[in-house]
């Protein structure tokens, strides 16, 4: 079992009421982590250290913070097995996907280093005689990051490695789900020599969660929020920062289309659609969740794609398979409940739908209906639908046929007819020829609709986590009018 702490001005601290949760391993389900249930007073006191730490943090050089940056990369990457084993017994995710996570996550952390000195400002041609304006971006205060559990350590540090790279100081909070795992991003901080008060990571228990997240987002300190999670408490957090003028960026639900067009190479086409399917049992934000087919090649494609589902093992994430468990058990018995709404209204189970507690085969439906809830429920499971169209207009117009609008994919051996395909896809990320799954530190990461606004990733999250000034120097004998 861990035992862990929150992390509060660089400190070691139980919760003040002494109150700690178990969150239990979804396979075994023995306890995983033993963690602290913060109070709002614990909240309070995590925002206080870091507006403390605020104003020297904000003033240190980009060179000293690209450094800490490097060195947290580094440290991080040396803890790849603590990682891995956390994720596991926290999430039920295999070993490969908490190494990836840890791999990802360092490279987010050099790429924030990269950013530091590309926080640029302007200088803008003025009317008046003798003006100097400038357009001067700077570190706007305490960042709030809310992160999930399901990419942990990337989501976990993409939560606050720019917020950090542009100056400002930093709140965590952990997921009720995976809080080790959270928490050792903030001791690979604090070992990288972050000052005190510039990260604080703190854990609550499920019950506590909407009384702790109000008190942070109303905090007077905290300038800016960013959650991943579900749509549905992505609208309660945007509220919440609507209601104190507080802007926040959100990524949230998906429902990725991948569409295969009738002259697709479906060899290249049924790879990606098993990788964004299956990768971490469905659980990934960009997961294939619709996959789009032109009814002249369907045929074939199912026949592929379920061949390749069947040879998927699932089980026991500490063994030789490919998917491991859902989160919860529950997350699992809801997906085995959309499946069996789908049956029942008509699709044709191509591979899989068995389920063993939380663990869960590979499976693909076809025929899918918009009758079904599969069609537009997000299943965040290894429940993938196939929907039969009739031409690009079809497959454009299903695909955009959902509130979300993450990720997508389009597959065609002719470019110029992708292009034009995927332009008119309703989505903030679109791949051609490649898997709905793909993410790097540099890249504009963010969705459209029910996906949420705002972007992670390079220069564009630069515009997040500053404030944009305008500055200027004037001829202090200039003429007024009176």
């Amino acid at each position: 079992m861990n035992d862990i702490h929150l992390l509060i001005d660089n400190e070691d601290r139980p919760a003040k009421t002494g109150a700690t949760y178990d969150r239990i391993d979804p396979v075994t389900d023995a306890v995983a982590t033993r963690a602290p249930a913060a109070s709002t007073e614990d909240a309070i006191a995590a925002v206080e250290a870091a507006a403390a730490a605020f104003p020297k943090w904000s003033a240190t050089g980009p060179n000293e913070r690209r450094k800490l940056l490097l060195k947290a990369a580094d440290i991080m990457d040396s803890k790849a097995g603590e990682f891995m084993a956390l994720v596991t017994a926290e999430t039920g995710a295999t070993g490969p996907w908490g190494g990836f996570n840890t791999m990802f996550a360092a490279n987010i952390l050099r790429e924030a280093a990269a950013m530091t000195t590309q926080i640029a400002g302007e200088v803008i041609p003025s009317d008046k005689p003798g003006n100097l304006s400038m357009g001067i971006r700077q570190p706007a205060g305490v960042c709030l990051g809310i992160a999930p559990w399901n990419a942990p350590i990337i989501l976990g540090t993409r939560a606050i490695a720019m917020p950090l790279a542009c100056g400002n100081t930093v709140v965590l909070k952990a997921s009720e789900l995976c809080p080790a795992t959270h928490r050792l991003i903030g001791q690979v901080m604090r070992e990288a020599g972050f000052p005190k008060g510039v990260v604080n990571v703190i854990s609550n228990a499920p019950e506590d969660a909407a009384k702790v997240v109000e008190t942070l987002i109303a905090h007077p300190a905290v300038k800016r929020v960013n959650f991943t999670g579900s749509t549905k408490v992505g609208k309660i957090i945007a509220k919440l920062a609507a209601e104190h003028l507080k802007p926040v960026l959100l990524e949230l639900g998906g429902k990725a289309p991948l569409l295969v067009l009738d002259d697709a190479d479906l060899d290249a086409a049924v790879n990606a659609a098993a990788f964004g399917s299956y990768m971490n049992q469905g659980q990934i934000c960009m997961s294939t969740e619709r996959i789009i087919v032109d009814e002249k090649v369907a045929d074939a494609f199912v026949e592929k794609l379920a061949a390749k589902a069947k040879a998927l093992p699932a089980g026991d994430p500490r063994g030789q398979v490919v998917l491991g468990a859902l989160v919860t058990r529950q997350a699992a018995e809801r997906v085995e409940e959309m499946i069996s709404d789908a049956v029942a209204k008509g699709a044709v189970l191509a591979a899989g739908g068995k389920r063993d507690g939380a663990i869960m085969e590979a499976t693909l439906l076809d025929h899918v209906t918009p009758q079904m809830r599969i069609y537009a429920e997000e299943s965040f499971g290894p429940a993938k639908s196939v929907i039969r169209v009739k031409g690009d207009d079809e497959a454009v117009r299903v695909a955009n046929d959902t509130e979300y609008g993450l990720s997508a994919a389009v597959f065609s051996s002719d470019i110029r007819r992708a292009m034009a395909v995927a332009r008119r896809i309703e989505s903030g990320i679109c791949h051609i020829n490649g898997p709905t799954v793909h993410d790097e530190a540099q890249m504009p990461f963010g969705g459209v609709k029910a996906s949420g606004y705002g972007r992670f990733g390079g220069r564009a999250a630069i515009a997040e986590f500053t404030d944009l000034r305008w500055i200027t120097v004037e001829d202090p004998d200039q003429h007024y009018p009176f």
